[in-house]
């Protein structure tokens, strides 16, 4: 098959849709199959685009209604476009958050092959979220007459769509190399000490953890915070430990791959206290797969993850006593620590990167034929 993959975003950023269009990508290749990634040119790059990579437009900054900037794709011209889609031939093109501006739109409107829809990101349950959820109708509608099948990461980044829409929604989970994480060496633990990574923004809630970890700090002198990553919030969250002199708190900056990976295998708690506007929570994963017990907060997309004995991670991020007394167990109480870590070591399996992209082709192929049996009725 000749496969499109459509990224909205800058390609060249971190984050989970890039990088599971980044997987599909090079599995998908090694299995014989031709694919070309479609995603907008990153502000300031030169030069021709990478191999198997198509760019459309131009990334702009687009700070969204949820408290997150994105680098998205806009400024494009329609007749490109149309002459990438006519050279390029599809046989299927698989767009990434379709309703993100304004890329994936239009490839789907334009495109003369069956389209596959894949949905990320979650509506936050709040007034934020439900003025979304106005705009967002109209435009979707227009848009899913051209969709012959329609993907999400997990249930709270289909249940928007799949209420109002009345199509199947497929659920292929996000993804983790299980074995990148697992693998030896085996990193010796720091005793007490939390981690967080991801980006600093006002939804990621890291202010609520500070907080919770201000309570545990005064009890416990041996615990400490590592907050790993970079965003608008940083130098608030600073300020913060500074003005309440909040001891045993290190702001790391953004890291690489591999120290990511080896700050999840050192850490004794990771920490995601997101409050909202997460869909899936791949680094929730990461931790399992280190053997790294988690503390989460309890949104909507977390919660689809941390499922039967994950439930203990679940925690209100607002509530500070309860968060701190969460941290502490999980520090601490070795029963509970290792019933935790032998059912995240059976769990995280399932979402194995070869698993997944099992599932993705197995749609591919499905929506081809069918596409190809009514051409030919």
């Amino acid at each position: 098959m000749k496969i499109g993959l459509v990224c909205p975003y800058d390609f060249f950023r971190h984050g989970a849709v890039q990088k599971l269009v980044k997987l599909l990508d090079e599995e998908l290749t090694s299995r014989s199959h031709d694919v070309k990634i479609i995603t907008p040119r990153p502000a300031g790059y030169k030069g021709d685009a990478p191999p198997r990579t198509i760019f459309i437009g131009r990334s702009t900054k687009w700070n969204t209604p949820l408290s997150t900037t994105l680098e998205i794709g806009a400024n494009f011209d329609t007749n490109e476009l149309e002459e990438m889609l006519t050279k390029e031939h599809f046989d299927i093109i698989n767009v990434h958050e379709p309703e993100v501006p304004v890329i994936g739109a239009q490839v789907a409107t334009h495109a003369n092959c069956p389209i596959v829809a894949t949905f990320h990101a979650t509506v936050p349950d709040n007034a934020i979220g439900k003025t979304v959820e106005m705009f967002r109708i109209p435009f979707s509608r227009s848009l899913f007459r051209k969709i012959a099948a329609m993907t999400a990461v997990s249930d709270s980044a289909a249940k928007f769509v799949s209420e109002w829409s009345g199509q199947d929604i497929t659920i292929v989970p996000n993804y983790i190399d299980i074995q990148q994480y697992k693998k030896p060496p085996r990193v010796k633990r720091d005793v007490s000490t939390i981690l967080y990574l991801g980006r600093l923004e006002k939804r990621k809630g890291v202010k609520y953890l500070i907080k919770a970890f201000w309570g545990l700090a005064q009890r416990d002198d041996r615990v400490k915070l590592l907050i790993a990553g970079d965003g608008s919030e940083r130098m608030r969250l600073q300020n913060y430990v500074n003005d309440n002199d909040i001891p045993r708190v290190e702001f790391m900056g953004a890291v690489s791959e591999d120290e990511k990976i080896r700050l999840m295998k050192q850490a004794t708690v990771y920490c995601s206290p997101a409050i909202y506007g997460e869909s899936f929570g791949v680094v929730l994963l990461e931790a399992m797969a280190s053997g790294t017990p988690v503390v989460a907060g309890d949104n909507a997309g977390y919660a689809c993850v941390m499922k039967g004995t994950g439930l203990l991670s679940l925690v209100n991020p607002k509530d500070s006593s309860e968060f701190s007394r969460r941290l502490e167990i999980l520090l601490y109480d070795k029963a509970i620590r290792k019933v935790w870590m032998e059912w995240a070591d059976t769990y995280v399996e399932q979402f194995d990167s070869n698993i997944v992209i099992d599932q993705y082709e197995a749609i591919y192929k499905n929506v081809v034929t069918k596409s190809t049996r009514k051409s030919k009725d």
